[in-house]
């Protein structure tokens, strides 16, 4: 990988994205939780959730990752209150497809992934961008 392939990797919008994730810690009054880890990477999160008449009440996560990782976690995290399992199983599979099948960004209101879209290069990375909406899932399906 060259220095201005990381440079690309790494721009300043990941970087800000990965700076600002919100609802860190962990929720005490989750009735859900999931640990994903990447064996490849060794990043991980936990993903605790409350949920409520089918959609996402409350919800939190341990971050543990790489700037891409978290940038991810980021996304997440500005967008995963008041949504549906259904809905995070979207955008998960959108985001998966981006990065593996040349597939369009994920869309509204999700679109801020498209700033993960130099990843597509970097099979190594996909486990880890994909971290915290498998930890989600898992936190809402446990």
């Amino acid at each position: 990988m060259s220095d201005s392939d990381l440079m690309q990797l790494y721009s300043r919008r990941i970087l800000a994205l990965a700076s600002d994730i919100p609802h860190l810690g962990k929720l005490d009054t989750a009735t859900g939780s999931a640990h994903r880890r990447s064996p490849q990477c060794g990043s991980s999160v936990t993903a605790h959730v409350v949920m409520q008449d089918g959609r996402i009440a409350d919800f939190s996560q341990e971050v543990r990752a790489c700037a891409l990782g978290q940038a991810s976690a980021g996304v997440l995290g500005r967008t995963a209150l008041g949504r549906t399992r259904d809905e995070i199983a979207h955008a998960r599979d959108e985001l998966q497809a981006m990065l593996k099948a040349n597939g369009p960004a994920p869309t509204a209101p999700f679109e801020e992934l498209e700033a993960l879209l130099p990843a597509r290069e970097f099979p190594n990375r996909h486990a880890s961008i994909m971290l915290a909406w498998e930890a989600l899932l898992g936190a809402i399906d446990a």
